[in-house]
């Protein structure tokens, strides 16, 4: 893409050409820039409702993750012409009432016919440019704050599968389903200044961009790490994702384990997230206050780790 679009030729273009940010910005004028994502992806869940939420919840998760505010989107969808009109309807109405919980419209669309379905958001929100929240935002000592547990991906492929719990997938969807709304708006009112969504590249591919932004490394906590109840199970049955011997391929290299951490608990660091948490910096003396203003706002948080001088990440 920089072959044909020059930075430099777009001065108003803050993120998205030279940064691995979560969302496109646009800035407008000094207090405000439009903040412009998209995603998609096929059925991770049997329950179609199910899947249109969070479907939904993901594709909004970018927008929260640069400290933006949502507030229009369009469908895209791709399903197959013998699908049953009351599965499609289901979808598209997960997809609504989730937007509509984020205080977002969808205006809009576009669906095309294909074998498989396909369904997500186009989302723009606002954001105040003065107070981004940027993977490059984190500086020495920052606490790496996590808000949502691992092992999405494992849950649904031993779903797919048929080796899942319906409880463990249940805890699964309601996670996926939850909107990442209140912990950025928690980030803002700390002006945090780190912040991306674990989704696809799981949490050591999502941690290590933070970290080359950043020109820092981190350390990990593993026992601190939060963990769906059937993540290490579906690890041991290697429930694995498509992306996630990927993710161990391509980043696995720059994590450094340690000795007693067997390769089930270090595979489940890899796992691609679908509406995953936010990974946060928070600067040590606001740790405390945050931890409880997050008590206060019901929303769960996990401290993990820590940024510190040097490359890479350790897990301990």
């Amino acid at each position: 893409m920089r072959d044909i679009f020059n930075p430099s030729d777009y001065p108003d273009l803050l993120v998205g050409l030279s940064a691995p940010d979560d969302a496109a910005v646009w800035r407008l004028d000094e207090a405000r820039a439009l903040v412009v994502t998209t995603d998609f992806f096929t059925p991770i869940v049997d329950d179609a409702y199910s899947y249109g939420a969070i479907a939904a919840a993901n594709s909004l998760s970018d927008v929260y993750a640069m400290g933006g505010k949502p507030f229009l989107a369009l469908n895209v969808a791709a399903f197959p012409e013998d699908l049953p009109m009351s599965v499609t309807a289901e979808i598209v109405r997960g997809g609504a009432e989730k937007a509509r919980e984020a205080g977002v419209v969808i205006a809009g669309g576009h669906t095309v016919k294909d074998r498989e379905p396909k369904y997500g958001l186009v989302v723009i929100g606002f954001v105040d440019p003065r107070q981004m929240l940027t993977k490059a935002g984190l500086k020495d000592g920052d606490a790496l704050v996590l808000t949502k547990p691992l092992g999405f991906g494992l849950t649904t492929t031993a779903l797919k599968r048929d080796q899942a719990d319906p409880s463990d997938v249940d805890e699964a969807v309601d996670w996926m389903s939850r909107l990442n709304r209140t912990a950025s708006e928690l980030a803002l009112e700390f002006h945090l200044a780190a912040g991306t969504d674990v989704t696809g590249y799981g949490l050591m591919g999502h941690a290590l961009e933070m970290a080359d932004a950043s020109g820092l490394g981190l350390q990990i906590a593993y026992e601190k790490v939060p963990l769906l109840k059937g993540a290490l199970k579906y690890a041991t049955l290697k429930a694995f994702a498509g992306g996630l011997l990927d993710n161990e391929t391509y980043f696995g290299p720059r994590v450094e384990f340690a000795a007693r951490l067997d390769d089930v608990a270090r595979m489940v660091l890899f796992d691609p997230q679908t509406s995953g948490g936010l990974l946060l910096g928070v600067p040590a003396d606001k740790s405390d206050a945050f931890a409880k203003r997050a008590g206060e706002l019901q929303q769960d948080i996990w401290t993990i780790g820590h940024a510190r001088a040097g490359r890479g990440i350790r897990v301990e």
